[in-house]
């Protein structure tokens, strides 16, 4: 007969027996800053060291700044003083012009001619000067451009009026059969009309207060066929 096995006792471990041991979720640093008596973290390495700005960049920037309001103060200035005064454009006119040759060959029709005027330029102002600083005058026939001419730049004083002479050359100008035409029959009439367009850059100058603009000038003259035209009648303008 066997032996009968003795029965099996649980014994429950008391939690004293084992100490647990505590898992922090985040990981303790050995390398962590040390704290100062307050208990804030030391981050003064952290922070770069603070740098003072040199002196010349202050100055720079002072000079700007008045540099900048010098401009504005004496473009409010220049403002005030033109619009007070109203400056008047000056004026664009030819007084005498003479037609001396006209050739045109035959087909192609090549124009070559010779024509000279005065042009009149007046300043209409009493307290302004005015300095042409460009001035390109050009010759048309029938909207054609037959000839150009520029200009040296001059000054012209306040009420004061200048006569330029002008030499326009047409030397070997293409024209158009149509063109060819119209100046053929102009000449065979004894009429002949061109018109002298004038671009001009002007500054106006009244102290030290100025400023620059441009305006145009349009002159239709009639004169009599060459060799000796003359002229018998004129139309000009002059705007900005």
């Amino acid at each position: 007969m066997a032996p009968s096995t003795p029965p099996f006792r649980f014994h429950p471990l008391k939690s004293s027996s084992f100490p647990m041991k505590q898992f922090s979720p985040f990981p303790t640093n050995p390398k962590m800053p040390e704290s100062n008596s307050g208990g804030q973290p030391r981050t003064h390495s952290l922070l770069r060291p603070h740098q003072r700005t040199n002196p010349l960049v202050w100055l720079s920037a002072f000079l700007c700044v008045i540099f900048i309001l010098l401009l504005i103060s004496a473009g409010v200035v220049t403002l005030v003083v033109f619009l007070v005064i109203k400056p008047k454009n000056p004026s664009f006119d030819t007084t005498s012009a003479n037609l001396n040759s006209i050739y045109l060959d035959s087909p192609p029709f090549l124009l070559n001619g010779d024509l000279t005027f005065l042009a009149n330029f007046s300043n209409p102002n009493s307290k302004i000067d005015m300095e042409f600083e460009y001035a390109s005058l050009e010759l048309f026939f029938s909207g054609h451009l037959v000839a150009a001419q520029a200009l040296q730049p001059f000054v012209q004083r306040r009420g004061q009026a200048r006569l330029e002479a002008v030499h326009m050359i047409s030397s070997q100008v293409y024209l158009p059969p149509d063109i060819a035409g119209e100046l053929i029959r102009q000449v065979r009439s004894n009429r002949v009309l061109y018109n002298i367009r004038g671009t001009f850059k002007v500054r106006a100058r009244m102290g030290i207060a100025h400023f620059a603009y441009w305006i145009y000038g349009r002159c239709q003259i009639e004169l009599t066929s060459p060799p000796s035209g003359v002229l018998v009648a004129r139309s000009c303008s002059t705007k900005r």
